[in-house]
């Protein structure tokens, strides 16, 4: 039997290392970043003695909630007294670190929240505290408790015990119901910047003796996206992946961001019109191993930061990374117009939609890139309008006067009679076989623009109208494409429709679709106009009023609607009985 006790003695388990964000959260009020506001009035109430008995502190993951709570615990029980700067090395300011202090209860609702458990928590108010002057409850998730609940928590929540002090931590207030928020002194958590989240996490590198350069830092700190937690969590992946020295490759690996070049290939080929590009930059980040939904989260991260740049004229702070990476955005953010950006971050959001509601994000990215990239395929009122502003950029571009040199021959003055003298006679014939040659400027002609001030101009642009009508509604579209504008008064113009067409004329007077028209007209020519309609009568000064066909014209519609075609007289059919006669 001995033969088979193992010679090698069986190594115990390491005992599991504490992590990186719960060994660096703050102990002191000192330690607190980008909350000062509450920072200041837990101050001034210890301070003054005026703590209460029930708070609630608001705020999304990761700003420092429970952190907060423990730190007022911390300065209620410290063994040097009641005090804002708590020894941190006290047995009680030890036990409450390490979460083993018997007069600090922490409590997680979400799986604590049936009327039960609010009982065992009324029954160990009523003792006093074990080994410091206070009892602190944290009620982590608060929101989560049942109704039930509440409401058995309700009187022990208004009148606690003597040294008594529940701090409810939520993330989504609007869900604590109103009699618990009154009973409360209520704290926003504020969501802390990028710099706020950097100093943070510069402060843990250099107690953990971290090499990072800033723009890893700054990287780490955008990806946070407000949560300390999540940022000293990252960081404490990549000390386990490279190792003390962190470089910006290595965030980007381990973050799985998307290759910056890539993004800016997709803005730029969007820009361009070129969906074939658009595509082979998403194949290209999903043959490394990229997935298409972060690519796209990506893409619209990317499309933000160019938006942002575009409207405040700079590039701000938090989007700073490195140089060249910010030459980079302000570069693309001057050469990508301002309505691609809008486009393709509205048609990026649709498609984030359809993936949440089970749609395969791969072809939902695609399908957003060409639309983004060919207005022209897609048929929505956005896209009709992207296509209008495009035009319009074209033709703002060719409207510039380009100044060219050209030779322009000048007459000579002609001499008055009293001037003439011998020297100009004899200089004359010379000036009619030379004319003298002057150099002017020209500009070229700007393009020819229709104005839409008369009906003419507004027939013209009819056709846009209604096509543009159609996209929010075809049958008003049909109803509206044998109509024409026929008269024209400041502001009121009139539309008329054919007298037979009264039914029509009495579905385009229809409140809705009157306002759907005269939105299209607003868009098409600038310009609000009173719309009204009207039946033009068959006498010849109204008739005339709407272009007549022509017999070829009637003709042509005929074989058209029955799909006829025209026989030569040779190919007349003969009526036999007329020939027999």
């Amino acid at each position: 039997m001995d033969r088979l006790k193992p010679t090698v003695p069986i190594d115990q388990p390491h005992e599991q290392a504490q992590s990186l964000y719960r060994r660096r959260r703050p102990h002191t009020f000192a330690d607190v970043v980008g909350q000062e506001p509450v920072v200041r009035t837990l101050r001034n109430a210890i301070e003054r003695g005026k703590v209460h008995h029930a708070y609630l502190f608001v705020g999304s993951r990761g700003t420092g909630k429970t952190s907060m709570a423990k730190i007022l615990a911390a300065c209620l029980n410290c063994e040097r007294g009641l005090t804002t700067e708590p020894c941190g090395q006290c047995e009680s300011c030890l036990s409450i670190a390490r979460a083993s202090s018997l007069d600090v209860i922490e409590m997680d609702a979400a799986s604590n929240n049936s009327v039960d458990d609010i009982r065992e928590l009324r029954e160990s108010v009523a003792y006093s505290p074990v080994s410091g002057r206070s009892k602190v409850y944290i009620l982590d998730e608060a929101h989560m408790l049942s109704t039930a609940a509440w409401n058995a928590f309700l009187k022990t929540l208004e009148e606690p015990p003597p040294n008594t002090v529940f701090v409810l931590a939520t993330t989504e207030a609007q869900k604590v119901p109103a009699t618990v928020l009154d009973r409360c002194h209520r704290f926003d958590f504020h969501r802390p910047t990028v710099e706020q989240i950097a100093s943070v996490l510069r402060r843990a590198a250099q107690a953990e003796s971290i090499e990072i350069p800033p723009d890893a830092l700054v990287a780490v700190a955008r990806s946070a996206t407000g949560s300390f937690r999540d940022a000293l969590g990252t960081l404490e992946q990549l000390l386990t992946y490279s190792g003390p020295e962190i470089a910006l490759q290595d965030v980007l690996a381990v973050l799985g961001v998307a290759d910056a070049r890539l993004l800016e290939e997709t803005v730029d080929a969007v820009a361009a019109g070129d969906s074939r590009r658009a595509l082979m930059a998403l194949e290209e980040c999903v043959e490394q191993g990229r997935d298409a939904g972060s690519f796209a989260s990506d893409l619209e991260v990317r499309a933000r930061e160019l938006l942002l740049v575009q409207t405040l004229g700079e590039l701000p702070p938090e989007l700073s990374l490195t140089p060249e990476a910010d030459a980079a955005l302000s570069a693309q953010a001057e050469r990508v117009e301002h309505a691609t950006v809008v486009r393709l971050l509205e048609l990026l959001g649709a498609a984030m939609e359809g993936v949440r509601a089970g749609a395969d994000p791969r072809t939902r990215l695609e399908l957003a890139l060409v639309k983004a990239a060919r207005p022209e395929v897609d048929s929505s009122t956005p896209a009709l309008l992207a296509r209008i502003e495009l035009l319009e950029s074209e033709r703002r571009v060719s409207a510039v006067a380009v100044d060219r040199t050209v030779p322009v021959p000048v007459a000579p003055a002609a001499p008055q009679p009293a001037e003439m003298s011998e020297a100009s006679l004899a200089i004359a014939p010379e000036m009619e076989s030379e004319p003298v040659v002057d150099v002017v400027p020209v500009p070229e002609p700007a393009p020819e623009v229709i104005p839409a001030t008369d009906v003419e101009s507004l027939r013209a642009l009819w056709p846009a109208v209604v096509e543009l009508v159609g996209t929010e509604n075809k049958m008003l579209s049909a109803v509206l494409i044998d109509a024409h504008p026929v008269a024209l008064a400041g502001e009121d113009l009139t539309v008329a429709f054919a007298s037979s067409a009264a039914f029509l004329k009495k579905k385009a007077e229809h409140p809705d679709n009157r306002a759907i028209v005269s939105d299209a007209l607003l868009q098409v020519t600038d310009k609000r106009w009173r719309l009204s309609y009207e039946l033009l009568e068959t006498d010849a000064d109204a008739a005339s009023e709407l272009p007549v066909p022509t017999e070829e014209e009637w003709v042509a519609r005929f074989m058209e609607e029955f799909d006829a075609e025209e026989l030569s007289s040779d190919q007349a059919p003969v009526n036999h009985e007329q020939k027999e006669a």
